[in-house]
C-alpha cells in the first residue's frame, strides 16, 4: 500500500509539474517568428526575441483561459496538500474524497482553458500548437487519471 501511495504522490507532484509549465512557459502558438502563450506573444525581430501583449479581439476569452489555467494549478497544488494531510487525519472510509475532488476540479478546469483557446484562437493563422498547449492536455489526462485513482482508492481502503 505504500508503493501505492508513493505512486500516486509521484503522479500528483509530475501533474502540478506539467500544469505549471503548460500556464507559465512560452509555446502554446508557434510559427517561425512568433510564439504566444497565455500572457504575451514573443515577436522575433532581426534575431532579438521582444515580448509584446497579446493581441486579439477576444480578450474576455482570453482572460478565461488565463483564468481557468491558473485555476488548475491553484486547485492541483491543494490537491496535494490535501492529500498529504487527509492521509493522517481522517479515518480509512473517507481520506480520498476530498482530493480527488480537487484534482477533478483541476482536470475540469484546463480542459476548459485548453478547448476555449483551441475554439477560438488561432483557426485561420499560420503555425501550429506548441508544447506547452500538448503539455496542457496531457495534464487534463493525468489529473482525470489521478481523480478517478482517488476516488477508487476511497472504496478500497475502508
Amino acid at each position: 500500500m505504500l508503493i501505492l501511495l508513493a505512486g500516486i504522490f509521484l503522479l500528483h507532484i509530475a501533474t502540478i509539474v506539467l500544469l505549471l509549465v503548460a500556464t507559465i512557459d512560452n509555446s502554446w502558438w508557434v510559427t517561425q517568428q512568433m510564439t504566444t502563450d497565455l500572457w504575451g506573444t514573443w515577436v522575433n525581430q532581426n534575431g532579438n526575441w521582444n515580448l509584446t501583449s497579446v493581441v486579439t479581439n477576444s480578450q474576455e476569452y482570453l482572460q478565461a483561459v488565463q483564468a481557468t489555467s491558473v485555476l488548475a494549478c491553484i486547485f492541483a497544488i491543494l490537491g496535494l496538500f490535501v492529500f498529504i494531510a487527509q492521509l493522517f487525519t481522517l479515518q480509512k472510509g473517507q481520506r480520498f474524497i476530498f482530493s480527488g475532488v480537487f484534482q477533478f476540479l483541476a482536470c475540469l478546469c484546463i480542459m476548459i482553458a485548453a478547448s476555449i483557446y483551441t475554439d477560438i484562437f488561432h483557426k485561420n493563422d499560420p503555425g501550429q500548437y506548441g508544447y506547452c498547449f500538448i503539455l496542457a492536455w496531457i495534464a487534463f489526462s493525468l489529473t482525470l487519471i489521478s481523480s478517478i485513482i482517488y476516488f477508487v482508492l476511497r472504496k478500497k481502503v475502508k
